[in-house]
């Protein structure tokens, strides 16, 4: 391709052309921008500097003077909103939707917003009937998301599923693992009023969405124990390890206690002792040590205690080898290792928590609920020491 001279013409030219545009819009903005009011840039100001309060006088001020700013309305509700000051917010949302010339669309993100305060406010049965109103629209998506967590929050579990399922269908991810755990909801109601069939009928629905959930199976040993069947509880319960085996630890003493009803103990620490091969836990070895003692193993079982401790070195661990040494010491020593034992387990006793992996909450008793975060199935099932050590 030849070199035209001509062309070096053409660049002064462009050069001008681009001057001009953007001196058009440059003015076009300060043409704009004197158009707003000065509290607006105030209220803004305020806003970058985490200044909600002064940031809400400012808006306030605006929007008494510019009836018409739509948009400030909607910012100065969120605002309300976030302070906790949900009865504001509901009358600014309220407010717009009552003006006859709001465009469809600001109607429909006004309709939202006072369904995000209702919810906020705990009016549940409100914020329901404003969120149904949106299915259907551009908002639809969000509002089924809104209606899932109030159901959850009232445990309305047949329509969370429902909810649920309609999430997942238009395409919003996968929801199985919160539908099983729905029908697990379900089935715990149902073991609690002695309706056996009803609860296990649930429990099969719940592994039919999601054949990896543990607390179905562990379940449905429970459902089978309450019949009087402990041959089938123990079945139910040792698929807790082809699901997942650090889970094993929260069936062991259901596992424990059904061998002892059918007078079968020694198996049943036999079942735990390979278990703590395959996952130690503190919580499993308390089981199976206390198995032991009742067999009348103490030799057997202060031994598992010394293993594990090497193994998986912890203060919940140190504290059950006190109580081993405690057994073996002669009289006099006792004393002493009380002392010590106690000053372990004040310590040990802090360490005995389950942790949110999601959130971090911490809690005593296992969840598959979080109180904090309202996630599902969010608990490791080992304390948290157990967790440190092992990372």
């Amino acid at each position: 391709m030849e070199f035209e001279v001509w062309w070096l013409l053409g660049i002064p030219l462009f050069f001008s052309l681009g001057w001009i545009a953007a001196r058009v819009d440059i003015r076009q903005l300060i043409s704009d921008t004197g158009t707003l009011p000065r509290g607006y840039f105030k209220g803004l100001n305020f806003l970058l500097n985490d200044q909600h309060d002064k940031a809400i006088d400012a808006f306030v001020e605006i929007v008494q003077l510019d009836p018409e700013a739509i948009e400030l309305h909607f910012a100065l509700g969120n605002l309300f909103r976030r302070r906790g000051e949900t009865e504001r917010a509901i009358r600014v949302h309220q407010s717009l939707l009552a003006r006859a010339d709001l465009p469809d669309a600001q109607k429909v993100q006004a309709c939202y917003e006072l369904g995000q305060d209702f919810f906020k406010a705990g009016l549940l049965d409100r914020a329901e009937e404003t969120f149904q109103q949106l299915i259907g629209g551009i908002y639809e998506a969000q509002a089924r998301r809104s209606l899932l967590e109030i159901y959850q929050r009232e445990k309305e579990w047949a329509r969370a599923i429902d909810a649920a399922g309609s999430l997942q269908e238009s395409g919003a991810g996968s929801r199985q693992k919160e539908i099983a755990q729905f029908y697990c909801e379900l089935a715990q109601d149902e073991l609690v009023q002695n309706r056996f069939e009803s609860a296990l009928a649930m429990l099969e629905k719940a592994i039919a969405t999601d054949r990896s959930n543990v607390r179905a199976t562990i379940l449905t040993g429970d459902v089978f124990l309450k019949q009087g069947q402990p041959d089938k509880a123990i079945t139910a319960w040792i698929k807790v390890e082809q699901q997942s085996v650090p889970h094993v630890a929260l069936v062991a003493q259901r596992l424990m206690d059904a061998y002892r009803q059918l007078g079968k103990l020694a198996d049943g620490l036999d079942l735990l002792r390979s278990y703590l091969e395959q996952a130690p836990s503190v919580d499993l070895l308390e089981v199976a040590y206390k198995a032991a003692l009742e067999i009348g193993l103490t030799h057997e079982a202060n031994q598992m205690v010394k293993d594990e401790l090497k193994r998986t070195p912890t203060l919940l661990g140190l504290d059950k080898l006190l109580d081993v040494r405690m057994m073996e010491a002669p009289p006099e020593l006792r004393p002493e290792l009380a002392v010590v034992k106690n000053l372990v387990s004040g310590y040990a006793h802090k360490f005995a928590r389950y942790q949110c992996a999601h959130c971090g909450f911490k809690a005593r008793q296992y969840y598959w609920h979080c109180p904090g975060c309202n996630g599902w199935d969010t608990y490791p099932p080992r304390r948290t020491e157990e967790l440190s050590v092992m990372n």
